[in-house]
């Protein structure tokens, strides 16, 4: 099958190929239709936004992408290599990275434990191999590592329990560790719900880092002054479609809104 995975960018020599795409994926459950024939191109070092009403099958694409969910037809493609995903495991090993809205974070564990969470590091030697005895001191200078690369300069300690920050902090975790093992994509599903105007504006510069490091970002929100704050491209889904895929700069706030709601087709 052929996928649209080819494109043209502005002020380049040529097409780029797409780090992560879809072609034309099918999900049902019973009756109800997720998605009918999405397609979705994620290109190097771009904010890919996907926006859409509640029920637009935001949820199910994001799922089928990352392992949660197998689609029933379609294909799914990775530097232009076909893909099946059968489970979250898969696609974190294939470096697809996600941070769902829960965080999914061990509020007893510190910083440098939640990075290394289900990765943990283990002593050489011995110690390692036999007696299984974690590495704290590499885990930490890791950690520490990777919060300077992301420019989270929040989180100094990472010996603090994950309890004692504050939602912005434990966001930024979630992102790190994410941004440390997702070689390939990071998934972000509505990471600035639930922060103040101050911790929101941390996250945001935490994408725009890590799309500064060539790392594709696929950003799930509902904020649309975030998403055409940092999105280079908006994929907007309705009804279990593509309705369009739009830029910041061909496109409105009011445009978008329009397009989810079915005002206005593209």
């Amino acid at each position: 099958m052929t996928v649209p995975q080819l494109a043209e960018s502005a002020g380049s020599a040529g097409p780029r190929t797409a780090v992560l795409s879809a072609s034309n994926l099918v999900k049902t459950f019973g009756r109800v239709v997720g998605l009918d024939g999405v397609s979705l191109e994620l290109y190097p070092g771009e904010v890919l936004a996907i926006i859409g009403d509640n029920g637009a099958g935001k949820s199910t694409l994001i799922k089928c992408l990352t392992g949660a969910e197998v689609p029933d037809k379609g294909e799914i493609f990775l530097d232009g290599n076909p893909v099946s995903f059968k489970r979250p495991q898969d696609a974190r090993a294939a470096g697809i990275e996600t941070v769902y809205q829960n965080l999914a974070v061990s509020s007893a564990l510190d910083v440098a434990s939640n990075l290394f969470l289900g990765r943990e590091l283990r002593k050489k030697g011995i110690l390692g191999s036999v007696f299984r005895m974690m590495d704290t001191k590499r885990m930490r200078e890791a950690a520490r590592q990777s919060l300077t690369d992301l420019g989270i300069s929040t989180l100094q300690d990472v010996t603090v329990p994950v309890e004692n920050l504050s939602g912005g902090q434990r966001q930024a975790v979630a992102v790190a560790r994410a941004a440390a093992f997702g070689s390939k994509v990071v998934v972000l599903d509505e990471p600035t719900a639930a922060l103040g105007v101050r911790e929101s504006n941390q996250v945001l510069e935490l994408i725009r880092a890590l799309r500064d490091k060539g790392t594709p970002v696929i950003l799930i929100s509902h904020n649309m002054p975030h998403v055409f704050d940092v999105a280079d491209r908006i994929h907007i889904q309705r009804l279990g479609k593509r309705a369009a895929t739009i830029t910041p700069q061909s496109h409105s706030m009011t445009d978008a809104v329009a397009i989810m709601t079915g005002a206005k087709t593209e």
